[in-house]
């Protein structure tokens, strides 16, 4: 595997590979690998001649400096485990490399980034699609992999490459799971014994209220999961919604498309995600 630090550099090595009609997968990342990172790679990996993986904690999507002071960071595990499941380029540049300059671009993602993360987190999605359209010009990657525990995420990237008009194909990806139904992230990373040993609550409620889709409202599957986690004095929920998998909006019942519910809860002083699919 071989390591870039300069855009640059990677641009080169890059356009070399492509000129020889090697086709590119990227899997961007924030590091702290795991499970659910490696099986977006090995997906790459099966669908493409050469994986790149970045690895770059994006200062411009943190509306919240302790959050991204306190992000976990292990660039020496991560280049292992990426060269161990068959990347063949780790992107890992500083900050004063991807921003020389303060970044000026702008994107508008309307009703998409109205409600739940990018309710929550101003800001968020725009330094999300300043990242990803940045890496997608350096890289030129034929197919991009996300996993679709960012859910909103997800819709907001399709949405980006629809404006740039991008031949990108985004590709996603299932949720990964610890044994105990918890969805695998970098953050479970900072959680205290106690609250990892409660976390996979928040899965297990999420399923529950799936095996009620058929004999309740959504609005009674919503009350139901806000007063599950009532129950437990650790859990502070900062919404749960259930939307239309399409246009991301809060529905009241089913119509042509798909249904999930999103949450986000705070544990320990770790905001954690989830997602749960309804229909």
């Amino acid at each position: 595997m071989k390591t870039i630090n300069q855009i640059q550099e990677l641009k080169n090595y890059l356009q070399e590979l492509i000129s020889q009609g090697k086709s590119i997968g990227l899997v961007p990342t924030m590091g702290a690998l795991h499970k659910g990172h490696i099986s977006l790679v090995k997906k790459a990996r099966e669908e493409n001649d050469i994986v790149v993986c970045s690895v770059f904690v994006n200062p411009v999507q943190f509306n919240n400096k302790e959050d991204l002071e306190k992000y976990p960071r292990n660039l020496e595990k991560d280049s292992l485990l990426l060269e161990e499941n068959g990347c063949d380029i780790m992107f890992s540049p500083l900050a004063e490399e991807v921003y020389k300059e303060e970044p000026t671009e702008h994107f508008s993602f309307g009703a998409l980034e109205e409600v739940m993360e990018g309710k929550q987190r101003p800001g968020h999605f725009n330094g999300v699609a300043i990242i990803v359209s940045r890496l997608f010009d350096w890289v030129s990657p034929n197919k991009a992999y996300f996993g679709e525990k960012d859910f909103q995420q997800l819709a907001i990237i399709k949405d980006m490459v629809k404006q740039l008009k991008s031949p990108v194909q985004i590709v996603p990806c299932p949720i990964v799971r610890e044994e105990d139904g918890l969805a695998m992230s970098s953050r479970n990373a900072r959680l205290s014994p106690s609250a990892r040993e409660i976390a996979p609550k928040i899965n297990s409620i999420l399923r529950k209220s799936a095996t009620m889709k058929d004999s309740l409202s959504f609005s009674q599957i919503k009350t139901f999961v806000v007063n599950e986690f009532k129950l437990y004095k650790d859990f502070e929920l900062e919404y749960f919604e259930i939307v239309d998998d399409i246009t991301l909006q809060p529905i009241s019942k089913k119509g042509d498309n798909g249904v999930v519910g999103c949450l986000a809860v705070w544990l320990d002083g770790v905001r954690l995600i989830d997602v749960q699919r309804y229909y």
